[in-house]
């Protein structure tokens, strides 16, 4: 077993989290997990970044898969001991050609039910002093739901996880049901996704917070810009630039706990104005 520091990045073959992985192994002391649910892509990905000098791990892993994570919480396990970085950055921006109760089960199903899963698994494999950081987007701003019903239901400081799913739940029901407008949920799928990642981080570190023994666990959720990536083609962003929210809260911003963090770094209210 490795006595080493260990960070973990969830899809990471390219885009942002491959930039990620590149500025952890320019920077974090210890071993960095390249992830991906294609193997070859993986590797592919993990040749470039040796060409370069680095020298990152390689694990499949597919946040919809259960089988997928719990095998690569069982290697990190028995292999790595611990967790001291987690940057849950794997997500999808599903086609727009998809029929409409699709694009939201597949948007909610990854961004959000995908990275609960993650976390749920390799939580208890976090070291003290550990650091979290989940992707999520100006689109997860709690400005971007319509309805002030819901966006008080989704900022309540009593809100459970299980309830959370539950309205994640509604809101793909109401897409299906042709009512999420009528809801108040709006059109965009993604968003409702990227808010409800938000909500769980916020949630996520009031557990943190309370467990016994603490263990100094630190949680943030980060919008990494308007990034040019195979996702969103109309970005003006560097994937380097799209990287540097989440590598400070990761590597810098250690007294940060439950912040919504922008691309250049500020704080961000998160129920606050929508910045510009």
């Amino acid at each position: 077993m490795s006595l080493k520091k260990l960070a973990i990045v969830t899809g990471s073959n390219k885009g942002i989290g491959f930039a990620i992985v590149k500025g952890l192994c320019e920077r974090f002391q210890g071993d960095v997990y390249l992830t991906a649910r294609n193997v070859t892509k993986g590797q592919e990905a993990v040749s470039k970044l040796k060409a370069l000098g680095y020298n990152p791990l390689f694990h499949q892993l597919d946040i919809t898969s259960e089988t997928s994570i719990n095998k690569f919480r069982d290697h990190i396990k028995n292999q790595q001991g611990g967790i001291d970085i987690l940057i849950n950055n794997a997500g999808v921006f599903a086609t727009t050609s998809l029929p409409v109760g699709e694009v939201a089960e597949q948007d909610v199903g990854v961004n959000y039910f995908g990275t609960l899963k993650v976390c749920e698994a390799l939580f208890p494999l976090l070291r003290e002093n550990a650091r979290v950081v989940n992707v999520s987007s100006s689109a997860g701003h709690l400005g971007r739901i319509p309805s002030a019903d819901l966006r008080a239901k989704l900022k309540d400081p009593n809100l459970t996880i299980e309830n959370l799913n539950l309205l994640m739940k509604e809101y793909v029901r109401s897409v299906k049901e042709g009512k999420n407008v009528e809801n108040s949920w709006g059109t965009n799928a993604y968003s409702v996704s990227k808010v409800g990642l938000s909500a769980l981080t916020i949630i996520q570190q009031r557990i943190f917070d309370q467990e016994l023994p603490n263990r100094n666990i630190a949680i943030n959720h980060v919008h990494p810009g308007w990034v040019k990536t195979d996702m969103n083609s109309t970005g003006k962003s560097t994937i380097d630039e799209g990287a540097r929210s989440s590598l400070f809260v990761a590597l810098d911003g250690t007294a940060l706990k439950g912040k919504y963090i922008w691309w250049d770094c500020r704080i961000v209210e998160w129920d606050g104005p929508l910045p510009q």
